[in-house]
């Protein structure tokens, strides 16, 4: 059997993953930096990797409890109610616990001592998640006839953002667009939802306290993590 082992692992502004968007692509203002392990740790082996927009991340799911996998599982989207088979669906529970994203690559850059990293957009990904490999997104990978599953029915959990200003300003202005990208994904857990009760994300540094009512997501507070 093949060995498979991490090439590079992800730098981003979640520690846990509560407030992660479902998939890639939901808030392009989110940005990772991914930084390659020593063995892979040469520019020769991003060469020509600039030349295109878009990337894939093959990664494994981090901050999950594994027990074993079931066959099928109840997607939260769906209410809970529904079964899809595991192999129909993106649950972090799977036989293998890797995940897939496609995000943009904004920049390739290197560090003190010249070794390459890659700054993408719209990642998905907790801070410290395992890259087992990377590879270039290509024409052929578009469907334009491409069907949607159960997924093309699925309601819009988004939600407009309340954010006063006397809180906006406790955050960077560099992760100001991304953490409102972040709420109006709405983070709360698809079923069971309380409009009295106050979640909390964590980001970039800080906790920032909603609760939804009305399809509005109020922030109540900003404060450091720790």
């Amino acid at each position: 059997m093949t060995e498979i082992r991490p090439v590079a692992h992800a730098r981003t502004d979640f520690p846990a993953k509560f407030g992660i968007p479902r998939q890639a692509g939901l808030v392009p203002e989110l940005v990772a930096r991914i930084v390659f392990v020593p063995e892979f740790r040469t520019p020769d082996a991003v060469r020509g990797i600039d030349g295109f927009s878009h990337l894939w991340l093959v990664w494994g799911f981090s901050g999950v409890e594994r027990d074993g996998w079931s066959p099928v599982l109840r997607p939260p989207r769906l209410g809970g109610d529904v079964r899809v088979g595991v192999f129909a669906s993106r649950s972090p529970f799977r036989p293998n616990g890797l995940g897939l994203s496609s995000v943009r690559l904004l920049a390739v850059e290197s560090d003190a001592a010249g070794a390459p990293e890659l700054l993408v957009g719209g990642a998905d990904l907790m801070d410290g998640t395992p890259i087992y490999d990377i590879k270039p997104y290509v024409a052929a990978d578009v469907h334009a006839d491409a069907t949607l599953g159960f997924t093309a029915t699925n309601a819009d959990y988004g939600v407009e953002v309340d954010l006063p200003d006397t809180l906006a300003v406790l955050v960077p202005a560099d992760k100001l667009a991304a953490l409102v990208g972040v709420l109006a994904q709405d983070p709360r857990p698809a079923v069971g939802r309380d409009p009295e009760r106050v979640h909390g994300v964590e980001f970039a540094g800080l906790n920032v306290r909603f609760r939804v009512a009305r399809g509005v997501l109020h922030v109540v507070e900003v404060h450091p993590l720790g």
